[in-house]
């Protein structure tokens, strides 16, 4: 059996393993034929000389990454040790960009290099769409790049919108007033924008109108003018609401479009406006369209594993 001995002689061990080693069983996970010991500042491993090979390139890969940040867990690592090349999972972070800075100080960046490409596909593109599964990301960085092009004056306004479609966008049934009806429909919205803006200023500007949250069904008519307009879980479109949402556009106006395919709540036989869409528009100069995929997920490790469960009964 072969042998291979890796010293970490500028890195302190205990914050590279992790607390109680935790960083050493994912290695362990992700290479199960190897025999892993961490003691001291040594990692020894023992097994086949191909696998050694590889393991040496991806440790040396997350000891490159923890030199630069100070910093691993489990996203990085996971992203580390399945990319193919060194692009595939060097994030944003390490280009050094800041979208915003948002509440506390928080610095809000793209999180993968897909977020990057979408943000790096905004800033040419007055039109985007963003499509991939929960949790890659795509209305939260959509969020961040509308608050930063709202506070370096860009555009004057914000627009957040959504299909009220589990409702049907009949809200009379439900308590409250207008506000409290559509509340919970655009809670993500809301979230998101919190981490962002210091509440006293977000409450100013949703009082004053220059961030608005709103049903899809409250934009016809309007023409959106010097506005970042974002519209969220688009795949619940129809048809109809699609054309008129995207015919909305003035001028010096950014459009975002985020969806997930695989999550359509309408009525069987009604086309999703959102695959119309990217269908139709994908040759049109001026609109990006991004695909982001598990490895993007950045919520809690079982959410990658709980799509890729479900693409497999998908896809059969």
């Amino acid at each position: 059996m072969n042998e291979l001995i890796i010293e970490l002689s500028e890195i302190n061990p205990r914050e590279f393993f992790g607390q109680h080693n935790v960083n050493i069983e994912l290695l362990k996970k992700y290479f199960p034929k190897l025999k892993i010991v961490a003691r001291g500042n040594k990692i020894k491993v023992f097994g086949d000389e191909d696998l050694l090979e590889e393991f040496d390139k991806r440790f040396n890969m997350l000891m490159d990454h923890f030199g630069k940040f100070n910093k691993l867990d489990e996203n990085v690592i996971e992203r580390v040790l399945t990319s193919q090349s060194k692009e595939d999972y060097e994030t944003p972070v390490e280009s050094g960009e800041v979208l915003v800075h948002g509440v506390s100080g928080r610095m809000i960046r793209p999180q993968t290099a897909n977020q990057r490409k979408l943000v790096d596909l905004m800033r040419k593109n007055d039109m985007v769409f963003a499509i991939g599964p929960a949790g890659t990301g795509k209305t939260y960085t959509g969020v961040a790049l509308a608050v930063k092009a709202l506070k370096e004056k860009q555009v004057k306004r914000i627009i957040l919108t959504r299909p009220a479609v589990e409702a049907g966008e009949n809200l009379g049934f439900l308590p409250g007033d207008l506000k409290e009806k559509l509340d919970p429909y655009m809670q993500p919205l809301y979230d998101a924008l919190r981490d962002m803006i210091p509440p006293e200023r977000l409450e100013n500007f949703i009082e004053n109108g220059t961030i608005q949250i709103a049903p899809l069904a409250f934009m016809r008519g309007r023409t959106l003018d010097n506005a970042f307009v974002i519209l969220d879980e688009a795949q619940n479109t129809t048809h109809a609401q699609m054309k008129m949402f995207l015919t909305r556009m003035g001028k010096n106006a950014k459009f975002m479009v985020t969806g997930d395919p695989g999550q359509i709540d309408l009525p069987r036989r009604v086309v999703s406006g959102l695959k119309e869409a990217i269908l139709v528009l994908k040759d049109v100069s001026g609109v990006g369209i991004i695909y982001l995929d598990d490895k993007d997920v950045i919520r809690h490790r079982l959410v990658k594993e709980i799509i890729a469960a479900y693409k497999t009964i998908e896809n059969d």
